[in-house]
This record gives structure tokens, sequence and C-alpha cells, in this order.
């Protein structure tokens, strides 16, 4: 029997092209959905309706520790006593300098301001 040695060949092509049309899709499908998150879409209102303890187990809790005791950033715990209310919006508005960056909590700064300046 003598077979044919291209056909594999075409076969593996027919496929690749067959998956990159299939990917392509599915990357567009994806970069709308990306361009909506970007105007502040879907995840904008989940995180506009959250309390600032909500906010705080899904923004800062990396840097700060499940109890505000501080792991990569400073500790928040008693932070009320040492900054005021305007203070703490200041720097969520605009980060400090090799250290938080700005707008981890977009239009909640005001809110998590005031739960903040609370902690004592």
């Amino acid at each position: 029997m003598n077979r044919n040695p291209i056909i594999p060949f075409v076969a593996i092509m027919v496929f690749g092209i067959g998956l990159m049309f299939l990917l392509s899709f599915k990357g567009l499908g994806d970069a709308e959905q990306a361009a909506k998150e970007a105007e502040g879409g879907e995840q904008a209102a989940e995180v506009a309706d959250a309390s600032p303890e909500e906010i705080y187990q899904q923004s800062c809790i990396g840097c700060h520790g499940d109890q505000l005791q501080g792991v990569s950033g400073p500790a928040l715990n008693a932070v009320g006593g040492k900054l005021s209310k305007e203070e703490i919006q200041d720097i969520l508005v605009n980060g400090t300098p090799g250290g938080m960056p700005a707008g981890l909590v977009p239009g909640n700064e005001e809110k998590m301001a005031e739960w903040l300046a609370e902690m004592k």
C-alpha cells in the first residue's frame, strides 16, 4: 500500500486554520466585554453598591491584611487616630509616591475614607 505523504501535513494545516478562526472570534467577544468593563460597565456597578468592608476585601486586603494589620502596605487598624478623613481620601484618590497606587476604589473614596477614619 502506498500512502500519500502530504495528507498529514494538509490535515494539520486545515486544523490550524480552523483553530485560528475559532480563537479570533472568541477574542473579539472578549474584547467587547473588556471594552464594556473599561467604560465602567458591570464591575463599576458592583463596586458602587458595595459596603466599605466589601470594597476592602476586594481591593485592599492583599497589601493591608485581613485584619487591617498591614502586610506589604502599612497597618490601617489605627489610621483614624493619625489621619483625617480628608487626608485619607486624598491618598485614595492620588496614591502615594512609591507606595499605594491611585484610583483603587473609584467613586467610593469618600465612603472608604469615612470608614477608615473611624478606625481607632
